[in-house]
C-alpha cells in the first residue's frame, strides 16, 4: 500500500477486549505519528526518483564550492597546521616523532603532501609563510574532501532513518552550511577526518538497522563491515572515536537483547549473531587500528625526538639513534641511565628540587627526554668499601646488591616508610645523603627477570636485560607510580617503592639504556634482538593516553584559545585560528549561531519528552504504534545518545578543551533537532516550518561566510558580525566602546529574546504535558505540538 493509500490512524480509538470495570484505566485515544520515509516527498511527488539522484549530487557540489572557495587564500601556517602539517612531514622524511593522537590522520596528512609533490622539508612554524614551491593548497583540498563527504553521508543517513524529504534536506543543509564544519575542513587538520569517519559509522549503523530483518544477507554483512571499519578509522584518527564506538556497542547490545527474546530463533542462531557482530564490530576495528600503527612503525625508521617515549631496544634499531655503543656487561663503577619497562615508562631522573611534604628530600621522578640528570653511578652497597678503580673489575650479577648515586647531585637512591606523594599504598623514593652519609635503605638488590639475546643471562646487558630493584630493608620494589606528579614535580612521572609487587608487574621492570665504563671495551658489532610489534604498539598507545591526559589547564597561564564545555552549545566565544593583523586573512572558528542555539534547545528538551512518555506509559496511555515507537527509539533516542556520548566525556575529563571538541556532538544534535520537528509539527505545517529553518540556515551562513572564507582588511570592518562580546570577530575593543555598540547590542538582545521565548514555549509545553500525565487516561493535548510550532515560528519571525 502506498503512503497516499494509508488510512488515517492519528487519534484512532483502540477497542478494548473486555468491559471497563471500576478502578481500571481504559484504553485511550491512541496518539500515533506519521512516519514519512524518504520516498514520500509530499512536496515533490512527481520528482521523487530524480531527487534521489540529483539531491545528493547537488548537495555535494554546494558543499565542495563553499569549502574549496579561496582555500589557498592564506599563505601562512594556520592554527594546528603547525602540528599536523609537521607530523605529515615526518612521514615524508621518515623521522620518528611522538604525538598524543593515533597515527592514521597524520599519515593521511603525509599522504596529501606526497601527492602534492612536497618533500617534507618545511618545518610548519605557526604563522610562517609557505614556500612558493610548496603546493599547500592541494594539501588543504585533500583534507577538505573529508568535510565534503560528510554532507552526502548525512543525506543518506537521514533517508535510512526514514526522515521525511524535508527533514532529509534540513539535516543535509545544516551540515552543509555549518560554519565550524566548513572552516575546520579548509586547513590541514584532523577534525574533518574525525567527523567524516564518525558520520560514516552512523550511516553504517542506520543502514544496518534498515536491513536488520534480512540477517546474514549480503547488504547486512556489507553495512556491518562498513560500520566496524568506520569505527577503526575514527579511532585511528583520534581516541575520541571510542565515543561513537560506545554508541554502536550500546545499539548492538540492545538489539541482541531483543533478539534473545525471540523464541522462534534457536540459541545457535543467537550465538551466531553474537559472534558475527563481535568479529565485525570489535575485531575488524582493532585490526584496522593496529594496521595504522604497523605502517607508522614501518615508515618512521629514522630516530627523532619522539623515540625517547619508546623502549630502549626499539630506539636502538632506529637509524641515527643516539644510544651509544657501550660495553656489553655492566660492572660496579659504571655510569648508566635506567629506563622503566612499563607501559609509557621513562628514564629514572632526579633534580635539586625537593618534595614539598613527606621527607622533603630530593625528588626522584621519571623523565622522557635526554638529560644529564638521568645519569646514575653504580656503587658498592653499604657498609662495604667504596668502589676503587684500582680494584679488579667486578660485574653486577643476578642477586647482587648495589647503591645508585645520582651523577649530578651525588644523592643516593633511597626509600623509607613515608607514603608516596600520589600513589597510595607505596613508599616515597627520594634522593638522600651522599657517598659517606646514608643508611642501608640506600641498598638495592638486583633481580634479573628477562634476558633477550644470546648473552650471559646472569649478567646485566644494556637494552636487552630487564631487572627489578628490591630495597634491602623494606623489601619493596622500585616502580613507577600510577600518575604524574603535580606542578611542583613538573608533571614528571612519580617513582615509588611498591611493596608485595608481582613479578609480572612491568612497572617494576627496568633496563640499562646508556652505559659508560672506561675500563671496559665497547661492543662495536653487537646485534640487538628485534622488538615485538604488539609490545611496541601497546607501549606507544599507553604513552599517548598518558600524555593526552596530562594536557590539563595551567592555571598560571592564560590560554585564549581554550574554552569550557558549557560554552560550546551556546556559542559563548569563538576561537581565533591565526594572528589578527590586517595584512593577512583571518579565520575564526565559530559555529553557525542559529544551528547551535536551535540544536541546544532540542537536546535539552528531548529528555523531558522522553520523561513525559514514560510517565504516560506508566499511566497506561498508549501513544505509539510499533512503527512510530521504532522511529522514536532508533532515531530520536539513538541520535540524542550520540550527542550525549560525544559531549559528556569532555565535561568530566581534566584535560584542556577547545571549541572544536564539540563538533562531532553537534552532528548528532542536528539529527535530534530535526527529529523533534518531524515528530511534533503537524504535517500541514511541515513545509512552512522546515523550509523556514532551511532558509534561516543558509541566510546565517551567508551572513557569517567570511569567518571561514577569510577576513581581509581592517578587523574593525567585521564588527557587524560580533553579535556577542566574546566572539572576538572584529577588533578587541569592548562593544560599549564602539559607535556600532547600539546596533550590536540590539542584535544581541534580540537573540536573547528569541532564546528566552523558545525556552518559555518549551517550558509551557512540558508543564502542559506533565499536568496531563497526572490525569488518568488522557492523551497528549494537541496544544503541545502547537506550542512547539509556535516556538519555531517565533524563531522564523525574528
Amino acid at each position: 500500500m502506498s503512503v497516499e493509500e494509508k488510512p488515517e490512524v492519528k487519534n484512532r480509538k483502540v477497542q478494548t477486549s473486555k468491559p471497563e470495570t471500576e478502578g481500571e484505566v481504559s484504553d485511550v485515544p491512541k496518539k500515533t505519528y506519521d512516519i514519512v520515509d524518504g520516498s514520500d516527498g509530499s512536496l515533490f511527488t512527481d520528482l521523487r526518483k530524480i531527487e534521489a539522484v540529483v539531491g545528493p549530487i547537488l548537495l555535494t557540489l554546494v558543499a565542495a564550492f563553499i569549502r574549496l572557495y579561496k582555500i589557498g587564500l592564506s599563505k601562512r601556517v594556520v592554527w594546528d597546521e603547525a602540528h599536523f602539517g609537521k607530523f605529515g612531514s615526518f612521514y615524508l622524511n621518515h623521522t620518528y616523532y611522538f604525538d598524543v593522537h593515533p597515527p592514521l590522520g597524520k599519515m593521511l596528512c603525509g599522504l596529501s603532501g606526497h601527492l602534492a609533490g612536497y618533500n617534507g622539508s618545511f618545518d610548519f612554524t605557526s604563522g610562517q609563510d609557505y614556500p612558493e614551491s610548496m603546493n599547500y593548497t592541494f594539501m588543504r583540498a585533500f583534507n577538505c574532501l573529508f568535510s565534503i563527504v560528510c554532507v552526502p553521508v548525512a543525506y543518506f543517513t537521514a533517508k535510512s532513518f526514514k526522515f521525511s524529504l524535508l527533514g532529509v534536506w534540513l539535516i543535509s543543509t545544516m551540515v552543509c552550511f555549518e560554519q565550524s564544519f566548513i572552516v575546520l575542513g579548509r586547513f590541514i587538520l584532523l577534525d574533518s577526518m574525525l567527523i567524516c569517519f564518525t558520520t560514516t559509522a552512523f550511516l553504517g549503523l542506520a543502514k544496518f538497522h534498515e536491513h536488520r530483518k534480512q540477517p546474514f544477507s549480503a547488504k547486512w554483512f556489507l553495512w556491518l563491515f562498513i560500520t566496524g571499519a568506520s569505527l577503526g578509522l575514527t579511532t585511528g584518527v583520534k581516541m575520541v572515536g571510542l565515543f561513537i564506538t560506545a554508541l554502536v556497542g550500546l545499539y548492538t547490545a540492545c538489539d541482541l537483547w531483543i533478539r534473545l527474546g525471540d523464541r522462534k530463533q534457536s540459541l545457535a542462531k543467537q550465538a551466531l549473531h553474537l559472534i558475527v557482530r563481535a568479529i565485525f564490530l570489535i575485531i575488524v576495528p582493532l585490526i584496522l587500528f593496529a594496521i595504522a600503527y604497523k605502517i607508522h612503525f614501518q615508515v618512521l625508521w629514522k630516530t627523532g625526538d619522539g623515540a625517547s617515549m619508546m623502549s630502549s631496544l626499539f630506539r636502538a634499531q632506529l637509524a641515527g639513534e643516539t644510544i651509544e655503543n657501550s660495553p656489553l656487561d655492566v660492572a660496579y663503577g659504571a655510569r648508566i641511565t635506567l629506563k622503566n619497562s612499563g607501559l609509557g615508562g621513562n628514564l629514572l631522573h632526579s633534580h635539586v628540587q625537593t618534595f614539598p611534604s613527606g621527607s622533603e628530600q630530593q625528588q626522584i621522578t621519571t623523565y622522557g627526554h635526554a638529560d644529564s640528570n638521568n645519569e646514575w653511578l653504580i656503587e658498592t652497597p653499604r657498609p662495604a668499601e667504596l668502589y676503587n678503580e684500582s680494584q679488579p673489575i667486578e660485574y653486577v650479577k643476578d642477586g647482587d646488591m648495589v647503591r645508585l648515586i645520582h651523577a649530578v647531585t651525588g644523592r643516593n637512591l633511597h626509600t623509607h616508610e613515608i607514603n608516596a606523594p600520589v600513589t597510595k599504598g607505596s613508599f616515597e623514593v627520594s634522593g638522600y645523603g651522599n657517598l659517606t652519609v646514608g643508611d642501608n635503605k640506600d641498598n638495592w638488590i638486583v633481580e634479573i627477570v628477562e634476558s633477550l639475546g644470546d648473552e650471559d643471562p646472569n649478567l646485566i646487558h644494556p637494552l636487552s636485560t630487564a631487572i627489578r630493584l628490591r630495597n634491602e630493608v623494606l623489601g619493596c620494589y622500585l616502580s613507577t607510580g600510577a600518575n604524574n606528579l603535580p606542578e611542583w614535580g613538573f608533571r614528571q612521572g612519580e617513582v615509588v617503592c611498591l611493596p608485595n609487587a608481582s613479578k609480572r608487574n612491568k612497572q617494576t621492570w627496568w633496563n640499562v639504556e646508556q652505559h659508560w665504563n672506561e675500563r671496559l671495551p665497547i661492543a662495536e658489532n653487537r646485534k640487538y634482538p628485534k622488538t615485538q610489534f604488539f609490545r611496541d604498539f601497546i607501549t606507544l598507545w599507553v604513552s599517548q593516553m598518558r600524555s593526552n591526559n596530562a594536557l590539563i589547564t595551567d592555571n598560571d597561564r592564560t590560554d585564549n584559545l581554550a574554552s569550557s564545555w558549557w560554552e560550546w552549545p551556546i556559542v559563548y566565544r569563538g576561537l581565533r585560528m591565526c594572528g589578527w593583523g590586517n595584512d593577512y586573512p583571518r579565520y575564526l572558528l565559530l559555529g553557525t549561531p542559529t544551528t547551535l542555539w536551535l540544536t541546544t534547545v532540542a537536546v535539552l528538551v528531548f529528555p523531558f519528552v522522553c520523561l513525559a512518555y514514560i510517565l504516560r506509559w506508566q499511566r497506561q496511555c498508549n501513544d505509539f504504534t510499533p512503527q512510530s515507537f521504532e522511529f522514536f527509539m532508533t532515531v530520536g533516542v539513538l541520535s540524542w545518545l550520540g550527542w550525549l556520548f560525544q559531549y559528556v566525556p569532555f565535561i568530566i575529563m581534566a584535560r584542556v578543551t577547545y571549541l572544536h571538541h564539540y563538533m562531532p556532538a553537534l552532528y548528532f544534535a542536528i539529527f535530534v533537532f530535526t527529529f523533534l520537528l518531524q515528530w511534533f509539527v503537524p504535517k500541514r505545517y511541515q513545509a512552512a516550518v522546515f523550509l523556514t529553518f532551511i532558509a534561516i540556515t543558509i541566510a546565517c551562513w551567508w551572513h557569517f561566510r567570511m569567518l571561514s572564507w577569510g577576513m581581509e582588511g581592517e578587523p574593525s570592518d567585521y564588527n557587524y558580525l560580533r553579535w556577542m562580546e566574546r566572539w572576538r570577530v572584529g577588533d578587541d575593543f569592548p562593544l560599549k566602546d564602539r559607535p556600532e555598540s547600539e546596533t550590536i547590542e540590539a542584535v544581541t538582545q534580540t537573540i536573547g529574546e528569541v532564546v528566552e521565548g523558545v525556552a518559555e514555549n518549551v517550558a509551557d509545553a512540558v508543564e502542559n504535558v506533565m499536568t496531563t500525565v497526572l490525569r488518568e487516561g488522557e492523551p497528549v493535548p494537541s496544544g503541545f505540538a502547537e506550542q512547539i510550532v509556535n516556538a519555531a515560528e517565533n524563531i522564523a519571525a525574528e
